[in-house]
């Protein structure tokens, strides 16, 4: 797999305007402080109430910060996106998912065999765990796009408890693909395509997905982080990008 150090320039098409989403990797900035916003939650123990929180300080510029909060959930890791949204986390053993959306979540949806995943503008936030059953998940990634993981992914398969076929190595056909190093890859899936933005509870439609994967700690645990915007909003992407990708340095989700 070819490692691409330099930064891309990535001008993708929305079903509402054009979007430069990965027009640049963010300069540095003085630390702001956004809004917290607690989520409320459901899994494995039963139902959680939204925590409540103090802001959060950022470094992101002072006006995209207007638009922004943090929205964080009892577990799990928080996640930038825009102001006034909805959220809702679900968890387990194998991890926790963290959805923000403009529109009301229906946690009996999030639940459903018959819900199919979110059609519009939202955010995901995942974090799976490589020493629980969330290491299915880990190794499907890591075959992708994480090669200097690859005994992980050997390793899950040698369990005999999932097919091999179900861990197919090397990425996505069409997906954007920019390595910031051996376990941190930012990626675009482009429009009506599957990918790693696909590998997640977006489906596909007009707008591309953006996002990030992480690998990280002692157990090989899986950050991944899938945002699709209106163009309106678009803008805002790398910024939540960059502050998962430092609060993950910092091991501060």
């Amino acid at each position: 797999m070819m490692v691409m150090n330099s930064v891309r320039v990535i001008v993708a098409f929305s079903a509402l305007g054009f979007c430069f989403a990965r027009a640049a990797t963010p300069a540095p900035t003085a630390s702001v402080q956004v809004p917290f916003v607690g989520c409320a939650s459901d899994g494995q123990t039963g139902p959680q109430a939204a925590p409540t929180g103090k802001s959060k300080a950022v470094a992101i510029p002072a006006a995209a910060a207007q638009r922004l909060a943090w929205y964080k959930a009892q577990d799990g890791s928080g996640v930038l996106a825009p102001r006034g949204w909805h959220c809702f986390s679900t968890y387990g053993s194998d991890g926790s998912n963290l959805f923000v959306s403009p529109d009301a979540i229906d946690a009996k949806m999030l639940f459903s065999d018959d819900w199919k995943g979110f059609a519009g503008p939202v955010v995901q936030m995942s974090y799976s765990s490589g020493g629980t059953s969330g290491r299915f998940e880990v190794a499907k990634v890591i075959a992708r796009v994480f090669p200097a993981y690859k005994q992980f992914t050997q390793n899950v398969i040698a369990e005999g408890i999932a097919p091999a076929s179900g861990f197919p190595f090397g990425p996505y056909a069409t997906d954007k693909l920019t390595y910031r190093a051996k376990n941190i890859v930012e990626f675009e899936t482009p429009a009506n395509m599957q990918g790693l933005g696909t590998d997640s509870r977006l489906l596909p439609n007009a707008s591309p997905i953006d996002g990030v994967d992480l690998i990280t700690g002692a157990d090989t645990d899986l950050i991944q982080l899938s945002a699709r915007f209106s163009a309106k909003d678009c803008d805002l992407i790398p910024l939540i990008v960059k502050q998962v990708e430092r609060s993950a340095a910092a091991g501060t989700q």
